[in-house]
């Protein structure tokens, strides 16, 4: 595919990104946010792609498809997401096929100002279902007599994260293993979800970042849910872990690989980038320890190199295992990370068993009053 081809698409890339845009809403929180800046910072690679390529050419056809060195431009390759331990519902992942079937790579940056490097790996820490529900208790009662202050209208919940990944990179049909550098990324949400803000280098074209606020380019204002929840739809749910849990699988039916892998990821995303009340983060914890399959990985290291130990589940079907990484002693949460662990057939056999596929770290959780302002410059 050459850059004509994809120009004659740009239509088709606005309507397949504003479809997107609504049907990932389906996905739990942090994927769902994360696919979609991850899919639109590859149509702004690739736009970037074309402009370089017919700049070079002067025409597109001018060189028989080459650029004026010689070289030939980058060919269409199936869209990577970072983060591919889950199935997107059938509708999102039509859509997402129609939008990325014209991305180009250039071989460059795959994300606007973002540097990128080798893989990411690690030792594969053992795994072991003994003593699982007992730690994961014990975690629920520290969460439980945690400080957590209360976000009030006007308010905003500041997470400030690093966070890195590895994805499969294909430049004129060859492929190889790359990561996105360490990165910050600083997010703003509103109680009601209303309002919001992003900065993060691996999405934003520009340094102050860009708004999350609502409704959204299609004049809509979603409700708050499971899957994109606000502070204030968090502060409603039940604490007790028995109906959470079931509502977590209701609420989740169809998605993922499996229902308990999905229930597990759930309750990840609710851990990460969001911030539950006290009493529902000690019950999503003890939720956790009912989905069969978790296991505690006794070491495991966060994005910024802290160890810790983790809670853990295995996706059967990707190769890859979710880990939630906590301090061995305090049992604060540290940050997550998704390892491959077993290999995998097909498009994914580039990713070998001790590859990051993504990694993060939590720095900063706290209430501030308004956005852009960092708990050290609020009021």
């Amino acid at each position: 595919m050459n850059a004509n081809t994809s120009r004659q698409n740009a239509a088709a890339w606005e309507e397949g990104a504003q479809l997107f845009d609504r049907t990932t809403r389906d996905l739990p929180p942090g994927r769902h946010q994360f696919h979609k800046e991850r899919m639109m910072a590859q149509i702004h690679e690739s736009r970037q792609a074309e402009h370089t390529a017919t700049g070079a050419n002067g025409a597109s056809g001018a060189n028989g498809g080459q650029g004026a060195n010689g070289a030939t431009p980058a060919k269409a390759r199936r869209f990577r997401l970072s983060r591919p331990a889950f199935a997107l519902p059938a509708l999102a992942a039509t859509v997402a096929a129609a939008v990325v079937a014209v991305v180009v790579t250039s071989g460059g940056e795959s994300s606007p100002g973002l540097a990128t490097g080798p893989a990411l790996t690690t030792t594969i820490g053992v795994a072991s279902a003994e003593g699982a529900p007992r730690l994961l208790d014990e975690i629920a009662l520290a969460a439980a007599d945690g400080k957590h202050p209360v976000a009030k209208p006007g308010q905003f919940i500041y997470i400030e994260s690093k966070t890195a990944d590895t994805f499969v990179r294909t430049v004129d049909d060859e492929s190889s293993l790359a990561s996105h550098a360490l990165h910050t990324r600083q997010v703003w949400k509103s109680p009601d979800g209303v309002k919001g803000w992003l900065i993060d280098p691996a999405v934003n074209e520009s340094p102050e970042g860009e708004t999350l606020s609502l409704p959204d380019e299609q004049g809509n204002t979603p409700r708050a849910n499971l899957n994109a929840p606000s502070y204030d739809y968090l502060a409603k749910l039940t604490t007790d872990p028995d109906a959470l849990l079931a509502k977590i699988y209701k609420e989740t039916k169809g998605q993922g690989n499996t229902p308990d892998q999905q229930a597990f990821a759930t309750i990840g995303d609710l851990l990460g980038e969001s911030y539950p009340p006290a009493e529902l983060v000690s019950a999503l914890f003890k939720a956790a320890a009912k989905i069969p399959g978790v296991v505690v990985v006794d070491d495991a290291v966060d994005a910024t190199g802290r160890h810790g130990v983790a809670v853990a589940r295995l996706d059967e079907t990707s190769g890859q295992r979710e880990e939630w990484i906590f301090d061995k002693k305090t049992h604060v949460y540290l940050g997550e990370r998704i390892v491959q662990v077993k290999g995998v057939s097909g498009d994914d056999d580039l990713i070998k068993p001790g590859t990051v596929v993504f990694t993060s770290a939590i720095m900063k959780r706290a209430i501030v009053d308004g956005i852009k302002q960092t708990p050290s410059h609020s009021g």
